[in-house]
C-alpha cells in the first residue's frame, strides 16, 4: 500500500538561499531551480535550515518561496519551509506558501521554547486547521532542543490528515522503525548519511543537503534501493557517505555546502551572520573533497 505522502517520496533537496552583497540573489536562485529540474531532482525545499531561513525577513521568505514555486511549476515539486517556534507565524508563512503554489510545507518542530508533546501536536494541528496544505513534519532535536516522540507522530498521523510525512533527523533508527511500523506517513531521511539505513526500515527518500552538489547521485541512491537493486544502492551509499562526511563535517551546515557550490561555479558562497565563511584551510579541505569525488572545481 502506498504511504500517505507518497507523492513526496524520492530525493528532495534542501535548497540553499544564494546571497550577493547582502541581498537574496534571485537570479541565481532561478538558475539553481533550472539546474535541479535538468538534474532530475524530485522536489525542492526552500527556506529550511540549509536555506538560512532564520536570517530571512518575512518579505524575503515569502519571495523566495514564491520565486521557487513559479520557476519550478510543472517541472518539480516544492515543499516550502514554513515552520516557526510561533504557531501564528507558521500559519502566516504556510498560508503564503499555499497561495504561491507550493505542493506541501515542511514544518520543523518549534525550537528554543521546547513545547511539551501535547504542545507539538496542537501546534501542527492548528496549522492544518488554518491552511489546507499537506505537512511534512521535520524532527531535528539536535537543532530544536527537543525530540518529537514517536507516540506524538503516530497521534498526528491518526488525528491530522494533512500530516502526510516526516523528515526524520533524530539519528535514531529505533525511532524511525517505531513510526514506520505504526502509521502510513511517508518517511524521509533528514541526514544524508542515514538515507540508506532509514530506507531499509521503511523510509522512502531523503531531504538532502549533499543533493545541492550531486543531485543525480543522491537520486541514484534512492532510486536503486527502491528498485530493489540493493548492491548498487550500497555502492552509492558508500561513495556519498564519504563525500558527506568530508564535506559537512568541516563546519555547520550550510557553511560547507555553500563553499562547495562557489567552487563549482554556483553562486558567491556568501552567508549571513551569525554564520561565517570558512578560513583558507577550511576552503582547501572542501576543494580537496570535491576533487577526490571527481567534481569539476573551478581554479
Amino acid at each position: 500500500m502506498p504511504t500517505r505522502g507518497a507523492a513526496f517520496a524520492g530525493m528532495s533537496v534542501a535548497l540553499v538561499t544564494p546571497f550577493r552583497d547582502g541581498e537574496v540573489d534571485y537570479a541565481e536562485l532561478d538558475r539553481l531551480v533550472d539546474w535541479h529540474a535538468e538534474q532530475g531532482t524530485a522536489a525542492l525545499v526552500p527556506c529550511g535550515t540549509t536555506g538560512e531561513s532564520p536570517t530571512l525577513d518575512h518579505k524575503e521568505h515569502d519571495r523566495v518561496i514564491a520565486g521557487v514555486c513559479e520557476r519550478a511549476a510543472g517541472r518539480l515539486k516544492v515543499i516550502a519551509g514554513t515552520g516557526s517556534n510561533s504557531t501564528g507565524e507558521a500559519i502566516q508563512l504556510t498560508r503564503h506558501a499555499k497561495e504561491s503554489g507550493a505542493d506541501a510545507c515542511l514544518q520543523v518542530g518549534p525550537y528554543y521554547n521546547k513545547p511539551t508533546q501535547e504542545g507539538y501536536l496542537r501546534h501542527f494541528a492548528a496549522i492544518a486547521d488554518a491552511v489546507d496544505l499537506p505537512q511534512i513534519i521535520y524532527n531535528i532535536p539536535g537543532r530544536t532542543g527537543s525530540n518529537i516522540l514517536p507516540e506524538t507522530i503516530i497521534r498526528l498521523a491518526e488525528e491530522v490528515p494533512l500530516v502526510v510525512g516526516i523528515k526524520e533527523a533524530s539519528g535514531s533508527l529505533d525511532q524511525v522503525s517505531q513510526i514506520a511500523g505504526a502509521c502510513d506517513l511517508t518517511m524521509l531521511s533528514g541526514d544524508d548519511s542515514l538515507t540508506l539505513p532509514i530506507m531499509s526500515v521503511g523510509g522512502e527518500g531523503v531531504v538532502s543537503v549533499v543533493g545541492n552538489i550531486v543531485p543525480r547521485d543522491m537520486t541514484a541512491l534512492v532510486a536503486t534501493y527502491r528498485a530493489g537493486r540493493f548492491a548498487e544502492a550500497l555502492a552509492w551509499h558508500r561513495k556519498l557517505f564519504a563525500l558527506g562526511r568530508d564535506l559537512l563535517g568541516v563546519a555547520t551546515n550550510p557553511i560547507p555546502v555553500k563553499a562547495a557550490l562557489k567552487l563549482l561555479g554556483k553562486g558567491t558562497g556568501e552567508l549571513r551572520l551569525p554564520l561565517w565563511p570558512l578560513d583558507r584551510a577550511g576552503e582547501e579541505r572542501i576543494r580537496q573533497t570535491l576533487v577526490r569525488y571527481g567534481l569539476p572545481v573551478e581554479a
